[in-house]
């Protein structure tokens, strides 16, 4: 998920905190060193949007952290040695996201951050984890640039368990042309987002390729309320299906306005659509026959998937969404290469045995890192039928 605030703002946060801080407990200067687990502890961060306005995502991956660190917890921890966990929120906001990320790893010396949740804060922290060398890992954090800098080069402390933004495109533009029969379609994105804009042009891509043309494009930007205009203009040419990508927060007053206007084609958009919030803003009736691309499904019958559902569900009295199963998928994915990591547990070791992950079995898919430090896994696609997501089909990669 992306939100790009000012990185600019962000970095230059970073580059006035690190001036101020003091040499490490390890004996080197601020930019040296990770904690360890030398106690009878192992000290894992998170820095996540808990409240602001993508609080929703940031919260959903939490509990489903806190969720696998108790069940960690209770069966012997991590090599004998139980989490501690130290989360920090970073209030949806790039700047605080760069804040929180200098605590955890300077003040707190954890081995692994989880988090941001949104690519925007993902991005504005990778500086910080590759200056004190703490992996960082995104559950939810989709832009490419969050692994991988402008110019190609892969960031040695940045990691996530959510597929790429691409994919997610491709998966959509193949849905539609596949099983939705689509021919015309339109484009509707949120032009201040690079989330949007990456998904927009990958489905773009993938349609043409498919044979489809795309017959309208409009934008919107950020806390937009009436988007009735631009979907007028939509509903022009009459197009076949209606991409969206984009937040919550505008998609579903976009929904509930484009069936006010008569648009009855299907809609779809992606994993930025995910949150009870949708359902609230667009209500369940608009939202039937719109889909989306997912990184889980609850309704998915394989049996550890439904093994986690009941979990949560006696935890916490709801159904997981995708980013409880992310957070929980996140923390088993450190513990993993915690485990992995040999006698000396370090933000340099957890790195190393991050980036070698193989054919790990979890939640959201079984994947191995590849050479970006982004897993190679299936995506779902989902249907909202009555304002319920139900699970339609798994796509592999």
């Amino acid at each position: 998920m992306k939100k790009f605030a000012s990185i600019f703002l962000a970095t230059s946060v970073l580059a006035g905190m690190l001036a101020g801080c003091g040499a490490s407990e390890e004996g080197g200067s601020s930019s040296g060193g990770s904690g360890s687990s030398d106690g009878d502890t192992i000290k894992i961060g998170a820095n996540l949007e808990l409240s602001g306005g993508v609080a929703s995502y940031g919260s959903s991956i939490n509990d489903g952290a806190k969720l696998a660190i108790d069940e960690i917890n209770k069966n012997g921890g991590i090599n004998g040695k139980k989490i501690e966990y130290i989360a920090v929120d970073n209030k949806s906001d790039n700047a605080e996201a760069v804040t929180a990320g200098i605590r955890l790893a300077e003040q707190e010396k954890v081995v692994a951050m989880l988090g941001p949740a949104t690519s925007g804060n993902a991005t504005a922290t990778v500086q910080t984890a590759n200056q004190f060398k703490v992996p960082m890992v995104t559950a939810s954090g989709t832009a490419e640039t969050v692994t991988v800098d402008k110019d190609g080069k892969v960031n040695d402390y940045a990691f996530r368990t959510c597929f790429i933004d691409p994919f997610q495109g491709i998966v959509a533009a193949n849905f539609a042309t596949e099983e939705l029969k689509a021919k015309n379609v339109a484009i509707y994105m949120d032009s201040t987002s690079d989330y949007a804009k990456g998904l927009a042009a990958s489905f773009k891509k993938q349609i043409e390729e498919n044979g489809g043309k795309v017959v309208k494009e409009e934008a919107y930007v950020t806390d937009d309320v009436d988007f009735k205009s631009t979907l007028t203009n939509i509903k022009s040419e009459n197009p076949d299906f209606v991409f969206i990508p984009g937040y919550y927060e505008e998609v579903g007053l976009i929904v509930k306005q484009a069936r006010e206007l008569g648009i009855d084609a299907p809609l779809m958009g992606a994993d930025g659509w995910d949150s009870p919030t949708l359902v609230e803003l667009a209500g369940p009736d608009a939202l039937n026959n719109t889909f989306i691309t997912n990184h889980y499904s609850s309704g998915d019958p394989d049996p550890k998937i439904q093994d986690f559902v009941s979990a949560f569900e006696a935890e916490y009295s709801k159904q997981p969404n995708a980013f409880h199963a992310l957070g929980y998928d996140t923390v088993y994915f450190l513990k993993d290469a915690i485990e992995r990591a040999g006698d000396k547990v370090t933000g340099e070791t957890v790195q190393k045995a991050l980036a070698e992950t193989k054919d790990l079995s979890l939640i959201t898919g079984t994947f191995t890192v590849d050479k970006n430090h982004n897993p190679v896994k299936s995506a779902t696609v989902l249907e909202f039928v009555d304002g319920n997501q139900e699970f339609k089909s798994k796509v592999n990669p």
